[in-house]
């Protein structure tokens, strides 16, 4: 169990959040949400004690080990990554190197005994046998596979290092666990086993994702920090959504409710307060309108961007048909031999456990890249704006303002007709002056979907475009594209992205190629009942 008594924290004057009391208990598991800026990773940073709060102090049950997810990709690159998960428990470790340190003395004495025998007790409390065996198991639960396990941390992709992270936060069961964006960069398998394993976890684990659908499988409650403090709730994510949108449209309703009824007695209190017979009821009814106030319904510190796609023109009787798609990428074989016809207003997710396959194909549907053989058709009609997985070419060492940004990717001339549109991707007043170069990952895909929108392109190319986005902007992402009339080709790593948009999967894996109209939830039904045969 972990406590949060009477917490208090301000930034610069500003109170990010006030007065919180949680008791996070043993066997739950809680997902931490709020906008970008709300303080998540903040509050997450005061649990594990690495932050001081200004005010307040944090519980933890004795004897409880808690464990923390690494967010530095390169501080175990000294290590193999069997070591790195088991430095997860750094008293397990102390004890293995203390254990070998003095094993390997030459004059070894009877104090040193004795302290090799409290060593040994110690380890065998702490399943230190397994330990090493465990760490594999993890590891290859998430991926990183045997080959993988003697190698240096340096020595390893970055979606493997963060991996093994995770492995290391995971390591030995902690009894409290604190999680910041654990999905990032994690394929659909490791997604599903990361879900199946905090699941079947018996400690307490916080986490914070932008990732719906998982929140929504391993949830049991939701912390929602907002409106200057942190207020729990039973249940998954679509169950808090469904919650606070039906309490605020209550709020609104009763707001109405008593509006009509304070003009009503103010109509009363005006015509008979003057009329001796009536004193007494206008009287009454002034103590009721005075008790009788609309609720203030507090400002959130969520914000929805408007993304709507509206294409200049519909697409005729064809859109695209690929044939014979090779393309081989440092040696190694991305694509082989793809091909498929994609049909007017189709949403088609391309699918896989090779990124590169899936970002090469995209690319090359762009005419960003050529392919090794094989031909790509679009149809005539067709008008297409590209989302790029990689969007640094578009913002790093740009002096721009944001309004010459959109400039230079629009037919917008005037100054206010540009606000606007930045206005509706959440860039107002002075925020439309920053430069394009130091702007945020949200905030760069921001713009990219303002110059998708503005394109009035008929098919949408898009690559991994919720990476970086919070949770309102993927909605309103989610619903735009839900909504767009015309064709989308996507790849993305939100489950519930993917679920709600795709029609057709292609799994664009060289040797396991697939293509079937489809909901993504049946796909992966389906390849489960494969491997189980």
């Amino acid at each position: 169990m972990i406590q949060a008594n009477n917490i208090g924290l301000q930034f610069g004057g500003h109170t990010l959040f006030d007065h919180v009391d949680l008791t996070f208990n043993r066997g739950n598991c809680y997902g931490l949400i709020g906008a970008n800026g709300a303080g998540k990773s903040t509050f997450l940073k005061i649990l594990s004690g690495e932050l001081e709060p200004d005010k307040g102090d944090i519980f933890i049950t004795p004897g409880e080990r808690l464990s923390v997810l690494a967010q530095d990709h390169f501080a175990f690159d000294g290590f193999d990554p069997i070591r790195t998960v088991l430095l997860g428990n750094t008293a397990l470790c102390s004890i293995m190197d203390e254990k070998e340190e003095l094993y390997a003395k030459e004059d070894f004495t009877e104090d040193d005994g004795m302290r090799i025998s409290e060593l040994e007790e110690a380890f065998a409390e702490m399943d230190g046998w397994s330990a090493e065996s465990n760490a594999e198991i993890l590891l290859n639960g998430l991926g990183v596979t045997n080959e993988y396990h003697a190698l240096k941390m340096a020595e390893l992709p970055n979606d493997l290092k963060v991996k093994v992270l995770l492995a290391q936060a995971l390591f030995g069961n902690p009894e409290v666990l604190l999680m910041d964006e654990p999905t990032n960069h994690l394929d659909v398998e490791a997604i599903h086993w990361l879900e199946e394993f905090l699941q079947d976890l018996p400690g307490t684990v916080i986490v914070v994702s932008h990732d719906r659908h998982f929140l929504n499988q391993v949830c049991t409650h939701t912390v929602d920090i907002d409106f200057g403090k942190i207020t729990m709730f039973m249940g998954n994510y679509d169950f808090w959504y469904s919650y606070t949108q039906i309490a605020q449209r209550q709020q609104r309703d009763q707001n109405k409710k008593n509006e009509q009824k304070i003009k009503e007695l103010q109509e009363f209190i005006q015509r008979f307060s003057a009329n001796a017979s009536k004193s007494k009821q206008a009287t009454s009814r002034k103590k009721l309108l005075d008790n009788l106030k609309p609720e203030d319904l507090p400002v959130s510190t969520r914000r929805f961007p408007y993304l709507a796609f509206q294409p200049d023109r519909p697409v005729g009787n064809e859109l695209l048909t690929v044939t014979d798609l090779c393309k081989s990428i440092g040696g190694r074989l991305v694509l082989d031999h793809v091909s498929f016809t994609i049909q007017p207003r189709e949403k088609v997710a391309f699918i896989g456990t090779d990124a590169l396959a899936k970002t090469t194909l995209l690319r090359i549907l762009a005419d960003e890249v050529e392919p090794d053989s094989g031909s790509v058709k679009w149809g005539v009609t067709t008008a297409r704006s590209y989302f790029p997985s990689d969007n640094s070419a578009f913002f790093d060492g740009v002096e721009d303002s944001l309004i010459d940004w959109v400039r230079r990717y629009s037919n917008l001339i005037f100054e206010t007709d540009v606000r606007g549109w930045l206005g509706r991707l959440l860039f107002a007043g002075d925020e439309a002056n920053k430069q394009a170069k130091v702007l945020s990952g949200g905030e760069r895909v921001r713009c990219m979907l303002c110059k998708m929108m503005l394109s009035g392109a008929n098919a949408l190319l898009l690559d991994e475009p919720t990476n970086h986005l919070d949770l309102e902007s993927i909605a309103a992402l989610n619903e735009g594209l839900t909504k767009y009339t015309e064709a989308v080709l996507f790849t993305s790593h939100d489950h519930q992205f993917t679920q709600t948009i795709a029609s057709r999967i292609i799994d664009v894996t060289p040797g396991s190629f697939y293509d079937k109209t489809t909901t993504y939830d049946e796909y992966l039904e389906e390849q489960r009942e494969k491997e189980l045969k």
